[in-house]
């Protein structure tokens, strides 16, 4: 028996799927009311997961048997098939206690258990019947905070290294104008992408809207003389490429005796635990100091990443979501982690530096 689980909002919904996939004569083999996936599942909300197999025989020659007693109801419109738990207006079953509760809706927006089972430990026992999302939020910062690196001061050099595509140039643009924006102050840019010249004309042409000193650095040399001539704090744009690349080897000999030097490796939030472990070990040589996690609005979660930074004791050092110069950035604080892994659409995008 071919046998495969359609999730959707209604049973009516979920037979027509079954029907679509499998065809008329697939048998319903379970019924079940599971956490919507995603945010969905954080504000409470369920679905329906039905479990269907189309009939064959098995290796004996006889009748594959039935899985349940719902396994001989034939696929159909009419409401009184289902079970009545299942019934369009049924209601979802609670959860056995007001803590597995609070531990289901954390899982459903993406934690692991371990950690959702530490946010809710945090919470009182009075808070577990009736807890808002900012006691949550609270909650899980209080775990995160080693994450965060939160309102850090600028170094002498901040480089920003990572693969390709993943938002460099326009994380950068995005520290130095908000920068710009509230304190008056430019921090100094430099093009250090030699492989792509439109890298380097997008970080100029940003440079020049929001008043920055912009110097492209296209050899080793370059780059040593801008940063030992520059009077602001350098944002150095590099390229995406593979670290095995003789261009990184060089920058990592140029700054790594250098004091004053914090390195950023971009990385982009719908990242996968697997990725992040291989990106974390092919960039290892560069020494990474913190991460900047991008494109968090393409994410569905961003506890799998957070899980591999917190197994490497790296923190966050900026968030950012969308391609808005400079609204779509924030700093890492633990308040601002814990808004975006439970997506509170509170979280400020803008003037966060």
């Amino acid at each position: 028996m071919q046998v495969k689980k359609f999730r959707q909002a209604t049973v009516k919904e979920a037979l027509r799927a079954i029907r679509e996939d499998l065809g008329p004569s697939a048998l319903v083999l379970n019924t079940e009311m599971v956490s919507a996936s995603g945010w969905r599942g954080w504000v409470g909300m369920r679905e329906v997961e039905v479990t269907a197999g189309v009939a064959g025989q098995l290796s004996t020659g006889r009748p594959a048997a039935s899985k349940s007693r719902f396994a001989d109801t034939h696929l159909r419109e009419d409401a009184t098939a289902r079970p009545a738990h299942l019934r369009e207006d049924a209601t979802a079953r609670p959860a056995s206690t007001p803590r597995e509760n609070l531990v289901a809706r954390l899982l459903a927006s993406g934690l692991d258990r371990t950690l959702a089972e530490s946010v809710v430990g945090n919470l009182t026992q009075a808070e577990f019947r009736g807890a808002s999302l900012k006691d949550l939020q609270r909650a899980l910062a209080t775990q995160l905070e080693a994450l965060a690196a939160g309102h850090e001061s600028y170094s002498r050099v901040e480089v920003f290294i990572g693969p390709p595509g993943v938002g460099k140039t326009t994380t950068i643009a995005k520290i130095a104008a908000q920068e710009r924006a509230r304190k008056g102050q430019p921090l100094g840019l430099v093009g250090a992408d030699a492989f792509r010249a439109g890298a380097v004309e997008q970080l100029r042409t940003y440079a020049s809207i929001i008043g920055a000193p912009f110097r492209v650095a296209r050899t080793i040399e370059d780059l040593e003389e801008a940063i030992t001539t520059g009077r602001h704090s350098l944002l150095v744009d590099t390229a995406g490429r593979s670290p095995q690349d003789g261009g990184l080897r060089d920058l990592r000999r140029l700054l790594g005796s250098r004091r004053g030097v914090r390195t950023h490796l971009v990385m982009a939030g719908d990242t996968s635990a697997a990725s992040a472990r291989r990106i974390l070990d092919a960039y290892y040589d560069a020494r990474p100091d913190r991460v900047v996690i991008s494109k968090i609005d393409e994410a569905e979660s961003l506890s799998p990443l957070l899980g591999v930074l917190s197994e490497r004791n790296l923190p966050v050092s900026y968030l950012t979501t969308g391609q808005r110069v400079p609204e779509d950035l924030n700093r890492a604080t633990a308040e601002n982690l814990a808004g975006v892994v439970l997506r509170d659409s509170q979280v400020a995008w803008a003037g966060a530096v």
